[in-house]
């Protein structure tokens, strides 16, 4: 069935070559080689121009370290790293919809202010989760002994 205007009550058929994406052909190493610079020039972009990433790029430089004094075991080194990532992770993602929310229009909107007021939400409940795990790692380390 070739692809054609939509009646009501059809579905319409698309052409795979329609939706194809002509920057998606790459395979094998150089796919990974090309993904590995994306997410460095990523890296480079949220560090360069979000003072929030930069500023947890440095807490985590410490706070890494820190994981395996304060950890008593694997488990315990493993989450305090995890949440620390976990807030990195969520900042990238809270800047990419800000980006794209910017990119769209700079015009104030409800829908644009839900949207960036959700991401900084989950970069909050980020940073309460690892605060907590944080604290109770702290707590069983030196007042519990």
């Amino acid at each position: 069935m070739a692809a054609g205007p939509a009646r009501p009550g059809r579905i319409r058929q698309v052409n795979s070559d329609q939706t194809t994406n002509a920057f998606k052909g790459r395979t094998g190493l150089d796919r990974v080689v090309r993904a590995a610079g994306h997410s460095l020039d990523g890296l480079r972009a949220a560090y360069k121009g979000e003072s929030a990433f930069r500023q947890e790029s440095w807490l985590a430089a410490v706070l890494v370290p820190a994981a395996f004094w304060v950890g008593r075991d694997w488990v315990q080194i493993a989450l305090l790293v995890g949440t620390v990532l976990i807030v990195m992770i969520v900042e990238l993602l809270n800047s990419a919809i800000e980006a794209t929310v910017d990119r769209v229009s700079f015009e104030l909107h409800d829908l644009s202010k839900r949207a960036k007021d959700l991401g900084s939400a989950a970069v909050m409940v980020a940073l309460v989760l690892c605060g907590g795990v944080w604290a109770a790692a702290l707590w069983q380390r030196f007042a519990l002994g």
